[in-house]
């Protein structure tokens, strides 16, 4: 099963790389940054594998990119507390 595939463990992957950063001494807007360019790769190349990744990306499309920066935070904190 492909990371992708399951929310969870799309969460608990996130926020293990997360930790990677932190480790590497990125700060926190840097990780941001880094979350927004890759959500924007993921809404334009990569099917949502579940409802809650459909839904995260008709969310991104209709989002501004001070909005998708804003989600990307989101995304952040929710992988940071996943595991």
């Amino acid at each position: 099963m492909s990371v992708l595939e399951n929310w969870d463990r799309w969460k608990e992957f996130l926020g293990e790389q997360v930790d990677k950063a932190q480790a590497m001494g990125m700060s926190k807007d840097k990780i941001t940054d880094v979350a927004h360019r890759m959500g924007s790769f993921l809404a334009d190349k990569v099917d949502p594998k579940n409802p809650q990744e459909r839904l995260l990306k008709q969310m991104w499309d209709v989002s501004s990119p001070d909005e998708q920066h804003t989600l990307a935070s989101i995304m952040v904190k929710m992988a940071d507390r996943a595991h």
